[in-house]
C-alpha cells in the first residue's frame, strides 16, 4: 500500500480516449401528490429538469476528474439531443468533436421521472428510453474510426465503454485494438451483458462484474468470492482474449485481478458502506484504471486505486464523479484507520484537498493538550461546529518542554495523538515543533482559526495568515477551572 500511496502523490495529468455507447440522461423533478382523474395513475407536476451526460460519457466525466484530458468519440443522433450531450460534454473541457452525428438513428436519452410527496426524499417513478440497438452502418463505422486515428497518438491510453447500444461493433472494437497497439497504447474495456467477447479480443484488460462474466464465459461465480473459484473464469476470459490482465469485480466483495502469467488472482476487498447504490460504478472503475495505468502504476496498485474509487462512488446516489483527490485521501484513510498517529503535514495536505474539493471547510485549532479534560473536550466540540473537518496541531515534546518548563509534558506526544484522535469532533491531528503554529497556518490555510482563552481575535497567533488567504478568527473562551495547571496543582496537593 505504501508504494502505491508514493505514486500517488507523484500523480501527473494524463490523457485518456473514450470510445462507446454515448448517451444522454435527463430528470425531470417535480411532485407527485395527486392521481390521474382518468387512470390510477401518479401525475407529476415537474418544476425543473437536469440533463446529464451519461453511458460512456461518465467515464469521460470521471477521467476528468482525476486530472485527464479527454477525448470523446462516439455517435449520436442529427436531433437537439445529440447537441445537448455534445454541448454537456464540452462544458467539462472534454474534446467532443469525434463525436459523429447519424441521422439514421436518434441519441440514445434516458429520460426519468423523479417525484416527490408529501415533503418525502424525491423517488424515481418512471423511466423512458429513447435508443435505436441497431450495429453502425459501415460509413459510419468509417467515420468514428477515423476520429479515433486522429487522437491516438495524443492520448496515453484508451477505454472502450460498451452498453450494447449498437456503437461497439465487431469490426470498430478489432479496428480500434489493432490501431491502438501499432501506437503502444493500452485499451481497457468495461464489457456489455453479452454471451460473446470475442470483438475485444487482444484489448489489454477488460472489468467485467460478476453478471457479465458469467454469461460469457457459461461458468459461475463464488457468492462468498472465493478467489480459487473465481479464478476460473478470469483464466477462461484471459486465455481466449489474449489479454494482457483481468478484472473481475464482484459488488460486496471487491475486486479480483489476474494477470498474463500468474497461477493466483489477486483479491482487492472493499470496504463496507452505509449508501448502496452501485449505479456508475463499473464507469468508475474504468476511469481508475485508466487513470492509474497512463501513471505508470502497475495492475494490483491500479487495482486498488480503482477499487477505492468505485467503493467511494456507491456511496453516493446517481452518477457523481470523484476527485482523485478524494481518492487519495481515502486510500490513505484507510493506511491510517485505527491507529491514532497523527498525520505528516503531506498527509494531512492531501486529506484536506479532499475535503476542499466536495465544497467542505476546514477549521484549525492548536495546543499541547498534555493531560485532556473536559474544558479541551468542549473547546474542540465547539471548535468543530464551526465547519466541517477540524485539524487540531499539536505541541511536540521538545515545543511543550520550552513552553511549559521541565516535567512537561505529562504524556508524550504519541499518547496525547491517540488521545485526540478518539475524540469524535477531532478529524486530524498534526505534530509541530516550534513554538507557534504559523508554519502549519501558512501550509493548511484554515477557513476558520480556533483559538481557546481570553484574548481578541487581534490577539490571535497566526491571524493575519489566515485572514490573508481569505478565513477568519474565532476565539473560544475557557471553563473557568479547567486547564492542565490546574488539574496538576489539585494532583500534587494532600
Amino acid at each position: 500500500m505504501q508504494d502505491l500511496l508514493d505514486r500517488l502523490s507523484m500523480w501527473k495529468p494524463f490523457s485518456a480516449m473514450v470510445v462507446g455507447d454515448f448517451m444522454l440522461d435527463q430528470l425531470l423533478y417535480g411532485n407527485a401528490e395527486r392521481l390521474s382523474a382518468d387512470a390510477p395513475v401518479p401525475v407529476l407536476d415537474v418544476s425543473r429538469h437536469e440533463n446529464r451526460a451519461g453511458g460512456a460519457a461518465n467515464v469521460c466525466l470521471d477521467l476528468a476528474a482525476m486530472g485527464g484530458t479527454v477525448h470523446a468519440v462516439g455517435v449520436t443522433g442529427e436531433d437537439h439531443e445529440g447537441g445537448i450531450l455534445r454541448g454537456e460534454l464540452e462544458r467539462r473541457n472534454i474534446d467532443a468533436g469525434g463525436m459523429i452525428p447519424d441521422k439514421s438513428r436518434p441519441t440514445t436519452v434516458k429520460r426519468s421521472l423523479v417525484g416527490l410527496a408529501q415533503a418525502r426524499h424525491p423517488q424515481k417513478m418512471f423511466r423512458v428510453d429513447f435508443e435505436s440497438r441497431e450495429p453502425l452502418g459501415s460509413a459510419t463505422v468509417d467515420r468514428v474510426l477515423e476520429s479515433a486515428a486522429e487522437r491516438i497518438h495524443a492520448v496515453d491510453v484508451v477505454c472502450i465503454e460498451d452498453y450494447n447500444k449498437g456503437v461497439c461493433g465487431e469490426r470498430l472494437c478489432q479496428s480500434l485494438i489493432s490501431m491502438a497497439s501499432e501506437a503502444g497504447k493500452p485499451v481497457l474495456v468495461d464489457p456489455a451483458l453479452i454471451k460473446d467477447y470475442s470483438k475485444y479480443r487482444g484489448a489489454t484488460l477488460i472489468t467485467p462484474n460478476r453478471t457479465e462474466a458469467e454469461l460469457a464465459t457459461g461458468l459461475k461465480t463464488h457468492q462468498a468470492a472465493d478467489s480459487a473459484h473465481n479464478a476460473e473464469l478470469a483464466h477462461a476470459m484471459l486465455n481466449a482474449l489474449d489479454l494482457e490482465a483481468v478484472v473481475l469485480t464482484l459488488d460486496r466483495h471487491g475486486s479480483l485481478l489476474l494477470e498474463r502469467g500468474d497461477t493466483e488472482p489477486m483479491a482487492v476487498p472493499t470496504v463496507a458502506r452505509d449508501v448502496y447504490d452501485v449505479t456508475g460504478a463499473g464507469d468508475m472503475m474504468l476511469a481508475a484504471l485508466a487513470g492509474a495505468r497512463a501513471n505508470g502504476i502497475d495492475w494490483a496498485g491500479a487495482t486498488r486505486f480503482a477499487n477505492a474509487a468505485a467503493g467511494i462512488e456507491v456511496e453516493v446516489f446517481g452518477v457523481v464523479p470523484i476527485p482523485f483527490e478524494r481518492i487519495h485521501a481515502e486510500l490513505l484513510k484507510h493506511q491510517t484507520a485505527g491507529s491514532g498517529a497523527p498525520r505528516t503535514l503531506d498527509q494531512l495536505l492531501i486529506e484536506l484537498a479532499a475535503v476542499r474539493s466536495s465544497g467542505n471547510t476546514v477549521v484549525f485549532t492548536n495546543g499541547c493538550f498534555d493531560i485532556l479534560h473536559t474544558g479541551h473536550v468542549r473547546m474542540l466540540e465547539e471548535a468543530a461546529s464551526l465547519g466541517d473537518f477540524l485539524v487540531v496541531g499539536l505541541n511536540n515534546d521538545d515545543s511543550v518542554r520550552r513552553l511549559k518548563g521541565e516535567g512537561r509534558p505529562i504524556n508524550n506526544a504519541a499518547d496525547r495523538a491517540r488521545m485526540l484522535s478518539a475524540l469524535r469532533a477531532v478529524d486530524a491531528v498534526v505534530l509541530f515543533g516550534e513554538d507557534t503554529p504559523e508554519r502549519l497556518l501558512r501550509a493548511i490555510k484554515p477557513d476558520v482559526l480556533v483559538k481557546g482563552g481570553d484574548y481578541t481575535p487581534e490577539q490571535v497567533v497566526g491571524r493575519e495568515i489566515v485572514e490573508q488567504a481569505g478565513g477568519r478568527v474565532v476565539v473560544v473562551s475557557h471553563e473557568p477551572g479547567k486547564s492542565t495547571s490546574d488539574l496538576l496543582q489539585r494532583a500534587r496537593k494532600p
